[in-house]
């Protein structure tokens, strides 16, 4: 097994060092440490013995940034990518690792973010697992929405990590084949800032250069649920993951008939409709989204339903008027941006007097602190199930459902 040569002082940025990588670190990123100092490396595994180029050496002298250059021991779990652009492109980080590999390393970041920045006992989580998608073998052919950048010449790529700059291709093995049919990197985009492809579920590909809202519609589907969307809405990109989500979401609550239920960050109101069927008429769902387009998309999938109360604006303004008038609920349900929830609201809605709350989390930072936030107020996180919506990338979705202790 090689060693470390001891190092005195710290090179700059673009300057290389040797280092032995030891646990992964939320971001895609492996630890090491030399010279007292901590620094995170993109594309390597725990325990390789890799020389690094610093691509971000802060004056504080707490941590730095760096690339591997070469890999002198590798790690199990270490594979050849699937795609010629790995390590260029900056939207597949994880390609240098098995699947099986990849599904540990997320479920180790997401038990260390929970435990450093949301409180749970260390071991807490030991048994979460990262569940693939249902039809997921390879990882691959699953991104159903693509925003392409477009450089001054008309050529359609991707951006390099933390970089402006395009990087034309000529294929993408994660998009799915709707999208790699519209063969966007061989077409001309004269003029274009970027491409929106998507491959909705209920209809064709389309490409659009510099979307507006208004321009195209598109339709999804879940079972027998059919929604007609802005193409600029939001929608899970993964084929397999609104199905996944709704029935995760749905066991998670076990709503009731007759149940009050908030569905907040609702989008077009892929939950919502599964919250619906399950209190009846009898029941009342208020769901809420600042998203305009959204709420239409929502309102004509739902509107129908008389006891679905759709609520255009920010979720902070309906949860504030919501505890100020003692609105009650007995459901709630989050999906949030990255940023999360945060402790303002998620004090208002531990206030309104629901059994549980389910947390549908695409950052695991993000889901710790709110986790911690509900625990300082007499919450407890019960269940937790993280799922591999984004295979090659190291995002990971969670589910958490919090109760009151």
């Amino acid at each position: 097994m090689g060693t470390v040569a001891q190092v005195t002082s710290f090179p700059p940025v673009g300057g290389t060092l040797t280092l032995r990588t030891t646990t992964v670190a939320h971001g895609g990123w492996c630890v090491g440490r030399v010279a007292g100092r901590v620094v995170f490396v993109r594309g390597t595994l725990p325990g390789e013995l890799v020389t690094v180029r610093l691509r971000n050496v802060p004056a504080h002298g707490r941590f730095a940034h760096a690339d591997v250059v070469e890999i002198h021991e590798p790690a199990e779990g270490r594979t050849t990518p699937p795609c010629r652009y790995a390590g260029r492109c900056g939207g597949c980080d994880l390609q240098h690792v098995t699947l099986d590999g990849q599904r540990q390393w997320k479920a180790a970041v997401v038990r260390e973010q929970l435990t450093r920045l949301g409180g749970e006992p260390p071991g807490a989580w030991s048994n979460l697992v990262v569940e693939p998608v249902p039809g997921d073998a390879d990882g691959l052919g699953w991104r159903t929405r693509m925003r392409f950048a477009v450089d001054a010449a008309g050529r359609a790529g991707l951006h390099p990590f933390h970089s402006h700059d395009v990087l034309p291709i000529a294929e993408c093995p994660i998009a799915a084949p709707g999208i790699a049919a519209l063969d966007v990197h061989a077409r001309h985009w004269p003029g274009a800032s970027s491409v929106l492809a998507l491959a909705p579920s209920g209809g064709p590909a389309v490409a659009l250069a510099d979307p507006r809202r208004g321009d195209v519609s598109v339709t999804e589907t879940l079972g027998d649920w059919s929604w007609r969307c802005d193409a600029t809405v939001f929608w899970q990109i993964h084929p397999g993951a609104p199905a996944l989500l709704a029935s995760a979401v749905s066991t998670a609550l076990d709503p009731r008939p007759g149940d009050r239920v908030a569905d907040l960050f609702a989008g077009a109101g892929l939950f919502t409709v599964v919250l619906a069927e399950a209190v009846g008429a009898a029941g009342r769902v208020d769901a809420v989204d600042s998203d305009a387009a959204a709420i239409r998309a929502a309102r004509g999938t739902l509107g129908g339903n008389s006891w679905v109360h759709l609520h255009r604006g920010r979720v902070d303004t309906w949860t504030q008027r919501a505890r100020s008038r003692g609105h009650r609920v007995d459901l709630i349900v989050v999906d949030p941006p990255r940023q999360g929830v945060g402790a303002s609201v998620m004090d208002d809605l531990l206030s309104l007097g629901a059994r549980a709350l389910a947390y549908v989390a695409c950052d695991p930072a993000s889901l710790a602190r709110d986790v911690r936030t509900a625990s300082d107020r007499g919450w407890q996180l019960t269940s937790l199930r993280a799922f591999d919506i984004f295979p090659m990338t190291h995002h990971v979705e969670c589910l958490a459902v919090l109760t009151p202790r």
